[in-house]
């Protein structure tokens, strides 16, 4: 029997990876939305006097530590809204900022249910709903990403908010806690993420993989991360991800 020619191979084995999946669990935070941006524009407006890019880049690092104290236990759960507020209050403190208002702190902490989809985001999602059911799968609470949602269009079948499983990423139970819900095997559930250390953390459950190019998440800060082969599909936005999944 003549055997099958390369490119008609590599073709059956994508498609059997395609049709593997059933579920696209989505990073929220600079995967489907541009937060630099978004947060950096509010904390403008309310601390004039304060470099707002400068200040978003600040309070968007103390988010691994802070998540990672609760995963550790050296904590109680907590959500993220009062993590971001506790770090603001200290990172204002730092600045000499130490007469912000209770509305101030309230509203730039409410940036953060209100920032932009990246422009591709909401039509590249709607797209991946004919097909496959769509989730957010994030370490926001459910509050913030339904807001978040309804600002953007986002199309999801089901939002999964960290406050669901009183656990963050990395934490397995976020990731066996969508399969599970879904009702779908782990390796049946593609992560999209534009974070590497979501997408391991990820695999390490049995679940597939999507890194998604965001260059510009950081702002003028460029970030640029090596392609790594253990990921199933490496696209630039959720356009691309539709197209290679056949959407």
């Amino acid at each position: 029997m003549t055997g099958l020619a390369g490119g008609t191979m590599d073709r059956i084995r994508a498609q059997r990876k395609v049709d593997m999946v059933k579920v696209l669990a989505f990073d929220t935070f600079g995967t489907v939305t541009d937060w630099h941006s978004g947060v950096s524009a509010a904390l403008y407006r309310l601390f004039p006097d304060i470099d707002g890019s400068e200040l978003a880049l600040d309070w968007r690092r103390t988010y691994g530590p802070a998540l990672a104290e609760v995963e550790a236990g050296a904590r109680p759960w907590t959500l993220l809204d009062d993590l971001h507020r506790e770090a603001l209050e200290r990172l204002l403190h730092d600045r000499g900022v130490v007469n912000a208002t209770a509305d101030q702190i309230n509203s730039a902490v409410h940036a953060w249910h209100t920032i932009p989809g990246w422009p591709e985001a909401a039509e590249g999602l709607r797209r991946l709903k004919r097909r496959y059911t769509v989730c957010a799968l994030s370490n926001g609470n459910v509050a913030l990403l339904t807001e978040m949602a309804k600002l953007n269009d986002f199309a999801w079948d089901f939002i999964g908010g960290a406050d669901l499983w009183r656990h963050y990423k990395p934490a397995s139970e976020v990731y066996l806690g969508i399969a599970d819900l879904m009702r779908v095997e782990p390796h049946e559930v593609l992560m999209v993420a534009t974070h590497a250390s979501d997408l391991e953390a990820a695999r390490s459950c049995g679940l597939r993989t999507a890194y998604v190019e965001r260059p510009r998440e950081w702002g003028t800060q460029h970030k640029d991360e090596p392609v790594n082969p253990l990921d199933d599909y490496h696209v630039t936005g959720m356009d691309d991800l539709a197209t290679q999944l056949g959407c």
